[in-house]
């Protein structure tokens, strides 16, 4: 596959190679080969971008002119829609993500979904009245104004980055905000071919959207969180990052909005048609498990355990993995060999804690090149263990045994975090009675998918903040500003 891809960076309406002219090579996590260059972004890259994001929103008509930004959003969109078939080689190259993946939430999807913000700039409530009320003896009528909050920070992880990218800038850019999106660095292209489009396709103002990439995120990552010129940041990626921006970000109450880390939990009821539901078990090693949003406990009835257990088994057994760019194949290798490497550590506490594994275990020696990990099956889990507390973002699934209801909603709440999760049952009434239960931000009930540009998306506890997507979504990048009127 011929890729095109685009190794400057966006500043302030230009293509712009970093300082100094700095580059740091992007690798193909499949082949371990480089792809090619991208800039390589110092902390003055940044401070260039966050200012020319503050006068674009300062000094022109972006923020008011909801007319001309649905205009440059449908042009952004028309020319992704036109490029898809240069763009998807290029995803699957530096993510290592599965091709058939890039026809769904790795690409298409994501490009199509833009058009719900896109018509949401006409069809939001802006402006609306509250009617009179009496204060300090004065009858008064108040309006409501919804408005952009300014400057917006998007830092965006490695695992589904072309959705993630567009899943802040869409929203944010139709609120009337400017955008300076910092992409992780072992995924740069998903960013910076969107600053190409940007640049050469649309009529969106020069500092309105800028991208800079840096191969060391924590530094340009801080220069970003910690400005007093960024109104907001909008993260997702890991708890512990999450905490760091959350404490960069105080200094100036900034807003932040935060989708972390999960460690979700499918529960499977004793009245579950278990053939119907675990052959499909294996899918939590799709994309080899990098989603922060997969069900990686699966919770089984004491009463059928082994029944499931060798279903499950099955699943894992037959699970096709390999080359991302073979249609075949539901997963391709991890990201880099440092997250290759801390998937196998964990696997290995998991088997020093007493865990069974019955499949895989270990990285996966039939290849050449590139970081796989053999998809990996734990059985008899303890709750309280690292592998079924910590988020490991590999394919591994720990199966867990519950005595009744109760018990499984006690260990799928046992949990730092609170992302997502799963309920399947033969009764519909009892499935939701439990999925009512578990502390999560989405759940999804004998097979239902929550997923969509109109669903709020986002987690409890360490899960994050906020929501994105929908209405929910689109209102974290607005102020409320309340005005008091003569009383009609």
């Amino acid at each position: 596959m011929e890729l095109a891809f685009e190794a400057r960076m966006l500043i302030d309406g230009r293509l712009v190679e970093a300082q100094g002219a700095r580059t740091y090579d992007n690798v193909n996590p499949a082949t371990e080969s480089v792809i090619g260059p991208v800039a390589d972004a110092s902390t003055a890259d940044m401070e260039r971008a966050v200012a020319a994001a503050r006068r674009s929103f300062d000094e022109t008509t972006w923020s008011t002119d909801r007319a001309f930004r649905k205009s440059c959003l449908q042009q952004l969109k028309d020319a992704l829609d036109k490029h898809r078939e240069e763009l998807r080689p290029q995803i699957v190259a530096e993510v290592g993500t599965p091709i058939g993946l890039t026809f769904a939430i790795q690409q298409d999807t994501c490009i199509d979904d833009m058009q719900w913000d896109i018509d949401l700039i006409d069809g939001y409530n802006w402006e609306y009245e509250l009617g009179n009320h009496e204060f300090f003896g004065l009858n008064s009528n108040r309006l409501v104004i919804r408005e952009p909050i300014g400057v917006v920070g998007a830092i965006t992880p490695w695992n589904f980055p072309f959705m993630l990218n567009l899943s802040k800038i869409t929203p944010a850019l139709a609120s009337g905000c400017t955008v300076v999106l910092k992409p992780a660095p072992d995924t740069p292209y998903a960013a910076t071919w969107i600053g190409r489009l940007v640049a050469e396709e649309t009529d969106i103002p020069a500092g309105v959207f800028n991208v800079v990439t840096a191969s060391d995120p924590a530094a340009v990552g801080d220069v970003l969180s910690g400005s007093p010129l960024v109104d907001m940041i909008s993260f997702t990626g890991s708890t512990a990052v999450g905490k760091h921006i959350s404490a960069r970000a105080a200094d100036t109450l900034k807003r932040v909005f935060l989708e972390l880390g999960g460690k979700s939990a499918n529960i499977v009821l004793d009245d579950a048609n278990f053939a119907e539901v675990l052959p499909g078990s294996g899918m939590v090693c799709m994309h080899s498990g990098q989603g922060c949003a997969i069900t990686t406990r699966l919770l089984l009835p004491r009463s059928r355990y082994d029944e499931g257990v060798e279903m499950v088994k099955a699943a894992f057994e037959s699970f096709p993995y390999g080359d991302p760019t073979d249609y075949n194949n539901m997963a391709g290798p991890l990201i880099n060999a440092r997250q290759r490497e801390r998937v196998l550590g964990l696997i290995e506490k998991g088997k020093e804690e007493g865990a069974r594994c019955i499949v895989g275990g270990g990285a996966a020696t039939q290849f050449d090149k590139g970081y796989y990990v053999q998809p990996t099956l734990f059985v008899d889990v303890d709750p309280d263990s690292t592998i079924a507390q910590q988020e490991v973002f590999g394919p591994v699934l720990a199966v867990i045994p519950y005595d009744d209801d109760d018990d499984a909603v006690r260990i799928a709440n046992n949990s730092r975090y609170g992302l997502s999760g799963a309920v399947n049952g033969g009764s519909l009434e009892r499935a939701v009675s439990v999925a009512r239960r578990i502390r999560t931000g989405t759940i999804a009930v004998n097979g239902g998918q929550w997923f969509g540009p109109d669903s709020p998306f986002g987690g409890y506890k360490e899960s994050g903040q906020g929501r994105e997507h929908g209405v929910a979504g689109f209102e974290e990048y607005l102020e409320t500003k309340t005005v008091g009127l003569p009383a009609t």
